[in-house]
């Protein structure tokens, strides 16, 4: 506005109507309540290019071209995410797509309300909503895929970014503005429009005029106290919000780890991303009873379900057939928060047959101790389910499988084993061929983050089929009957070093961990 006596006809008077060259009119209460709130030295922009809106019906040009990049942030958070675990570039790009981007787009799809209201957020107060509402929608959207037990973090990292698109979306298209100027909704109750009776105004009540200017003064002052309060509530009522939404979903996710019975979640059959209590029944059909458990209670390992090798334990064993690079050793398996841990060390062990081994590992077996003592556990058909997290490291080879009690093999029913993948989990039943020969026969189910979380991988042994079940989903199902075994099978886990390939040489340690172990007969 011209403030010039010559140009205007008389001093400027804030809240009345203008009138141009042309003697048309137009309201200023709008612009100036504006004018007031950017000029606040007590508002700050925030997380934003052009601080609040200015009523001007859209968002501006680089509004738009900050929603662009939030809209595409996670996608190309997913394309890094691609690079291996332990990529620095990785971490620091997702970590940051996590951390910011969800909420600031959330924020940034509530400004105009927040405007509107009278309550433009500084930039502290900004950016405390910006993380606090980027964990509750990260947290959210984990827990809702732990809820359904199919966790994967590429997928939950999907979520993220989609929902992170859909909230910065509405910032990426300007509208159009309103002919004739600010929209009226912006202006203040002391606007006029008519011209002639701003004239007569201002001839005949110059003092009212300085009473009322000094009355809406008094009045902005109040308005900008009540916005004040209100930014103030809506922050506090935002942050308090995004943190009862993170208690909720801890809440729920706790909740979620712990199967119970069958046809639940977190069933025999069902997944668990999180150690939980072993379930009743399995979720295969049939009338079941529980033959054998362990839920790792206490400190040390229950000797009379497990010994820590092979039937052919001799100070140690190992899996020569394949070429292994680990020797066993009893210290290498340890209890101990009721978990199950079999841990591989890059430490040259001398084997009790005469090789030297670069690594030293753990397994537990419900077989022998030695070669001619009796086994523990032994099975003939049932529903064997294990929650297991394996390691993220490459070079290993977790398994849990069956072995015959009489120590030889084919038949072998492997439930889960993991070659030259932590994606993949390879279900496997090896048989005689009709010559005589070695044979098997398998599927691989993913590919899943398996190292991100427990899982529970399960077989049903039936006289006339074999049945796999990943987190209570059906993956495989094999019913010829020249492939199935009839024979009793001992109960092995194991962390296994070197097959098919060795370790790289950045990989010193890794730690297979196991919740429970049960098996239910018929």
């Amino acid at each position: 506005m011209n403030n010039d006596p010559s140009v205007n006809g008389g001093p400027s008077v804030r809240g009345e109507a203008s009138v141009d060259s042309t003697g048309s009119t137009g309201s200023t209460g709008s612009t100036d309540s504006v004018d007031s709130a950017k000029d606040d030295p007590s508002v700050d922009d925030g997380p934003f290019p052009d601080g609040a809106p200015a009523g001007d019906g859209g968002p501006s040009a680089n509004d738009v071209r900050l929603g662009w990049a939030l809209a595409a942030s996670g996608w190309l958070t997913l394309a890094v995410y691609t690079l291996a675990d332990a990529n620095p570039v990785r971490v620091a790009v997702s970590g940051v797509f996590l951390l910011c981007c969800p909420g600031l787009a959330a924020v940034r799809s509530a400004r105009p309300r927040l405007a509107a209201a009278g309550a433009p957020m500084g930039r502290l107060e900004s950016w405390v909503m910006v993380v606090a509402l980027s964990l509750a929608i990260d947290t959210l959207i984990i827990v809702a895929f732990y809820l359904t037990g199919g966790f994967i973090s590429g997928w939950a990292l999907a979520a993220v970014a989609g929902a992170t698109t859909l909230l910065a979306l509405p910032q990426c298209f300007p509208r159009r503005r309103t002919p004739g100027g600010p929209p009226q909704a912006g202006r203040r109750g002391g606007g006029r429009t008519g011209g002639r009776h701003r004239d007569s105004s201002r001839d005949g009540h110059q003092g009212d005029h300085q009473d009322g200017r000094g009355n809406e003064h008094r009045a902005h002052d109040r308005d900008r106290g009540r916005g004040e309060r209100r930014r103030r509530r809506a922050v506090a009522a935002g942050a308090g919000t995004a943190g009862l939404l993170l208690v909720a979903a801890c809440a729920g996710g706790g909740a979620s780890s712990s199967p119970s019975a069958a046809g639940d979640s977190g069933g025999a059959a069902g997944g668990t991303s999180a150690p939980g209590r072993a379930p009743a029944d399995p979720a295969a059909p049939g009338s079941w009873h529980l033959a054998f458990q362990d839920g790792f209670d206490g400190d040390r390992l229950n000797r009379s379900n497990w010994t820590t090798c092979y039937d052919w334990n001799q100070d140690g064993c190992t899996n020569a057939g394949n070429h292994e690079l680990e020797w066993y050793r009893p210290q290498q398996v340890t209890v101990g928060g009721g978990d199950l841990t079999l841990t591989a060390n890059r430490s040259a062990t001398e084997g009790s047959d005469g090789t030297t081994y670069p690594w030293t590992s753990g397994m537990v077996s419900t077989g022998r101790d030695s070669w001619n003592a009796q086994p523990r556990h032994t099975f003939t058909y049932g529903f064997f389910a294990a929650a297991v997290r394996i390691p993220p490291e490459a070079g290993m080879f977790p398994a849990f499988w069956l072995l015959p009690e009489s120590r030889t093999t084919p038949p072998e029913l492997d439930v889960a084993e993991f070659i030259s993948t932590t994606q993949y989990v390879q279900m496997t039943v090896h048989y005689t061929g009709p010559n005589g020969e070695d044979k098997d026969q398998w599927e691989r189910y993913g590919p899943q983050d398996f190292p991100a979380g427990y899982h529970v991988f399960a077989v049903d042994w039936e006289s006339d089929s074999l049945t796999w079940y990943v987190d209570g989903v059906q993956r495989y199902q094999v019913t010829d009957p020249e492939k199935i075994p009839h024979t009793a099978m001992e109960v092995l886990l194991n962390l296994a070093v070197g097959y098919p390939s060795s370790p790289p040489q950045s990989v010193d340690t890794a730690r297979m961990t196991v919740d429970w172990v049960r098996v239910w007969q018929h």
